[in-house]
C-alpha cells in the first residue's frame, strides 16, 4: 500500500494520462489596475512593472534554455516532453523529501512556492486543493508525497534512475507561484508649457542715477 504524506489533509487527487503533455506551471500574474482593481492572467501585462519581489530571483515555467542545452539528449527530450514542477511551502517536511527525490535522482524542475493567500488560491485552482506538496510530470499531477508513487511516474516518462546531470548543472531558484505586476497607468499629458517658460523676456535695465541732472535736480534716487 502506498503511503502519501502532505503538509495539510490531501483532498483531492487529479490523476490524467502521462501520454498528455502540457505545461501547467506557468506563471500566474495578480494584476493590479490603475484604479486598483485586481485581475488574474497567465500573462503580464503589456507595459507593466513587478511591485512584488520573489523571495528569489530566477526561475520561469521550466529550466532556462541555457541550462537545457547542457544536459545530454536523452534527458533533454525527456525534459522538452515532460517537465517537472515541484509546488511547495515553508517549514513542510514532504516538500523537502520530495525536493530531495528530485535532486538526488538528477531530474531538472522547477520550484514553486506557496506561501501567500493568492498563491493558495492559484494552487487551489489548479489541483483542487490546498495540499502541499503538489508536483507535475508533464500533464500528470502528483498530490502529496509517496517516494514510491513519484518514481513510478518519473520511470514512466523515462527519467533515468541515476543521476545524468553535467557538473556544472545549475537548478533555477524556487519562485512564488503567483507574481504581482501593477499595470502602467496612461501616460500623462504633458501640462502645457507656461508662458514665462516659453518666452523669457529680460527686464529692462534700471536706470543708472548719476547724480544730478537737468530734469532732477536734487539728484533724487528711486
Amino acid at each position: 500500500m502506498i503511503t502519501k504524506h502532505s503538509c495539510r489533509p490531501l483532498l483531492a487527487l487529479l490523476l490524467m494520462t502521462t501520454a498528455s503533455v502540457g505545461v501547467l506551471a506557468q506563471n500566474v500574474y495578480r494584476i493590479v489596475g490603475p484604479d486598483g482593481k485586481v485581475s488574474f492572467s497567465d500573462r503580464p501585462p503589456a507595459e507593466a512593472s513587478a511591485t512584488a519581489q520573489p523571495a528569489r530571483p530566477g526561475a520561469t515555467t521550466a529550466p532556462a534554455a541555457s541550462a537545457l542545452t547542457s544536459l545530454p539528449f536523452e534527458l533533454r527530450q525527456v525534459v522538452a516532453r515532460y517537465p517537472v514542477t515541484l509546488y511547495t511551502g515553508a517549514d513542510c517536511a514532504p516538500c523537502a523529501s520530495a525536493r530531495s527525490l528530485l535532486t538526488s535522482r538528477g531530474v531538472p524542475f522547477t520550484e514553486r512556492t506557496v506561501s501567500t493567500n493568492e498563491d493558495i488560491a492559484a494552487l487551489q485552482r489548479l489541483s483542487g486543493s490546498s495540499s502541499l506538496p503538489f508536483g507535475t510530470i508533464g500533464s500528470q499531477q502528483l498530490a502529496g508525497f509517496s517516494d514510491t508513487e513519484w518514481t513510478q511516474y518519473l520511470n514512466a516518462a523515462g527519467y533515468p534512475q541515476q543521476s545524468q546531470l553535467p557538473a556544472n548543472y545549475q537548478a533555477p531558484a524556487p519562485t512564488p507561484l503567483v507574481v504581482v505586476t501593477r499595470a502602467a497607468p496612461a501616460a500623462a499629458k504633458a501640462a502645457p508649457a507656461q508662458a514665462s517658460d516659453a518666452v523669457r523676456r529680460e527686464a529692462p535695465p534700471a536706470p543708472v542715477n548719476s547724480g544730478p541732472t537737468p530734469g532732477n535736480p536734487a539728484g533724487i534716487r528711486f
